[in-house]
């Protein structure tokens, strides 16, 4: 076992004792690699001083969360130059961590999935992180004017480099998926889409068929069974918002049948209705992975706690309904 220190009273890292074994663990995609079922998501990192980001990140991983995902645009590129602060201040932590960043973004102005957009965005990431690879690298948005052969050149080139190790997409539909799988030589890992208990079209797809209702409007070509059927793990990214980019559904009178139902559910378990919103993504068998982006240690806390909890059949569709969706 490793022991944690202190040093100059800032928490600071050599051999680390992370007592996190027992946070459930799932395979991405079809590979043997085991991460944590609830990833750090980085994007408000730019908020942090250096100082904040380490302890919030070591509190993190002692709760046994070992993947964060960044993407080259987040801050402007400052969560990744804080992130990489932490890391060279800590000696030995990044073999300990599974780290995935995004590209493809021109904020404002355009998607770039170019093989030298993608390129020179790798590099940028690398050099704020201060690391020497990632372990995985996502497509952050689909683009219109998207050559899946200069992708996969790309791709090929990074992987020969050693300078990413796995690759996936985030915010595509099965189609785009299966046009760039074609071309790339590796598997595409998962898929980062956004899933909530209100944003949840995916599922109410499914359960809603041959009905003239908007749950069964098919506004992603079925991309849940598809993912399921290709071993694409979801990573589930904002898993605490309402649809359109509303704000929180916790605590929010739009959702007021909902909040009352997680309130019941979460007294019955002695967590929070954060802890029980996560759980009701996790307990899908789809085995997503939730990408959870505060960056409050208790908050994280509270999500981690979700990993411990299985909600019943029940429990599970009763979340679901108080949400407004339809059982047909």
């Amino acid at each position: 076992m490793y022991m944690s220190y202190y040093r100059d009273n800032i928490l600071k890292i050599k051999l680390i004792d992370f007592k996190g074994e027992n946070m459930k663990k799932i395979h991405l995609g079809s590979s043997n690699i085991e991460v944590s079922a609830v990833a750090v998501g980085c994007m408000r990192m730019s908020g942090l001083t250096v100082k904040e980001a380490e302890s919030y990140i070591l509190s993190c991983m002692e709760q046994g969360l070992n993947f964060f995902d960044h993407a080259d645009i987040y801050g402007g590129g400052q969560c990744e130059e804080i992130f990489g602060q932490v890391l060279a201040q800590n000696p030995g932590l990044r073999e300990k961590m599974f780290l995935q960043s995004k590209c493809g973004i021109i904020p404002g102005k355009m998607y770039d999935l170019s093989k030298k957009h993608i390129l020179e965005s790798v590099e940028g990431s690398l050099k704020r992180l201060q690391i020497d690879h990632l372990d995985m690298l996502l497509l952050h948005r689909p683009d219109a004017l998207m050559e899946p052969e200069e992708v996969a050149e790309a791709f090929d080139t990074l992987q020969s480099q050693g300078k990413v190790k796995h690759f996936g997409v985030s915010n595509q539909n099965p189609m785009q998926m299966k046009l760039l799988q074609k071309y790339m030589k590796q598997p595409i890992l998962v898929n980062q889409l956004q899933f909530s208990v209100p944003v949840s079209n995916m599922v109410s797809v499914g359960m809603e068929v041959n009905m003239n209702t908007d749950g069964a409007i098919n506004r992603d070509g079925s991309v849940l069974d598809y993912c399921r059927l290709n071993d694409i793990t979801i990573q589930a990214w904002s898993p605490f918002q309402k649809p359109n980019w509303g704000g929180l559904f916790l605590d929010s009178e739009d959702y007021a049948e909902l909040n009352k139902v997680l309130e019941e559910i979460a007294a019955n378990y002695d967590v929070t209705t954060t802890t029980i919103a996560t759980a009701w993504i996790l307990r899908h068998p789809a085995n997503m992975q939730v990408i959870a982006g505060s960056m409050k240690t208790s908050r994280m806390t509270e999500i981690a706690k979700a990993a411990d909890i299985k909600l019943t059949r029940e429990e599970w569709y009763k979340i679901y309904l108080s949400a407004g969706h339809l059982l047909p």
